[in-house]
């Protein structure tokens, strides 16, 4: 089968191939799926790149990509959900990487039904994405109806979904995004947008019950200015949260160390009598179920900047490293 692969740590143009590699097979408790469409994220150029090595130790050559949509085509000893010819999506747990190809095999568990009210390339753009907005909006922050949510770059893959689901819970949502990107942001349901090259956003939100920070660094230590007591900063970038590193299985000096290495992000939310919290996506099923019926609902959908061909994936990880998409960059394999 055809397969994009990791063939060292480096950069993209370097050491990111198409090759032909023998199809996977389902083992107990598998499903195998037909890749029908995939999607890009940040996490697979850091991967290849070798940013998450400490943490994260593979095999080279290693077949890229996470998120998924295509067709159940057999199905291991114990599978339970899944028959031959379901149409599926999955966020693939870390033992199972290998979207980016035209097979990939994938524990029941991290798998759900494809809603039937859109295709394969919107259906690969939403498992990462919304399964980590999930996770940071209801399992972390708790978000409530009425309670004001600002969200950092409102038109990238994560902001373009993490404003509909803020909105569908019920809260009002402040985005930020570039000039050009302001009319795009309020269509997605932002009740206030800050243009972050005409505003100094920090100037501008006051008494966020919630910050989702997208972007570390800088912008996150002004993200905390923003908050009213009691509120909440939860990142998805950075250094990931001991808890994280229990659930894991990494050493305990590695819990202890993330710890230390947060204690300013403590320390600042302190000062604001606030907290903060460090998320990696957890991967489920059963929440991206959760999902599918929103989107079957139309409370949500995918945003997709452009499609490339399986043949062309280079050309899509060096594009979402530009930092030019809005929305989110698919694989069309099938």
């Amino acid at each position: 089968m055809k397969a994009v692969v990791c063939t060292k740590y480096g950069e993209t143009a370097d050491v990111v191939e198409l090759r032909q590699i023998p199809e996977p097979n389902a083992g107990p408790n598998e499903v195998l799926i037909e890749v029908h469409a995939a999607s890009v994220n940040p996490v697979d150029f850091k991967i290849q790149q070798g940013a998450l090595k400490a943490i994260r130790k593979l095999d080279f050559p290693f077949v890229m990509g996470f998120d998924v949509s295509g067709v159940v085509v057999a199905v291991g000893a114990g599978v339970q959900q899944f028959k031959v010819g379901d149409e599926v999506f999955s966020r693939v747990g870390a033992a199972y990487m290998g979207t980016f190809a035209e097979f990939v095999k994938v524990d029941e568990k991290y798998v759900t039904g494809k809603p039937s009210n859109i295709s394969h390339q919107e259906a690969a753009a939403l498992p990462l994405v919304a399964l980590t907005t999930w996770q940071v909006l209801v399992t972390t922050a708790n978000v409530q109806p009425g309670q004001r949510v600002l969200i950092h770059a409102g038109a990238g893959g994560i902001g373009s979904i993490a404003i509909q689901i803020a909105k569908a819970l019920g809260a009002t949502v402040i985005a930020t995004t570039s000039s050009k990107n302001v009319a795009m942001v309020k269509a997605l349901g932002a009740d206030q947008v800050i243009d972050y090259k005409a505003q100094a956003f920090e100037e501008v939100a006051k008494d966020i019950d919630v910050v989702y920070e997208t972007l570390g660094g800088e912008n996150q230590v002004k993200s905390f200015r923003v908050l009213r007591p009691g509120g909440i900063l939860v990142s998805i970038v950075g250094i990931p949260s001991s808890a994280w590193a229990r659930e894991e299985g990494l050493p305990a000096y590695m819990g202890w160390l993330f710890d230390l290495l947060n204690w300013k992000n403590r320390r600042l939310a302190r000062r604001q009598q606030a907290r903060f919290a460090s998320v990696l996506l957890q991967p489920e099923g059963s929440k991206l179920a959760i999902i599918a019926a929103m989107v079957a609902s139309g409370k949500i959908h995918a945003v997709i900047d452009r499609v490339f061909p399986i043949e062309q994936t280079k050309d899509a990880l060096l594009y979402i490293q530009s930092g030019r998409a809005t929305g989110k960059i698919v694989i069309s394999v099938k």
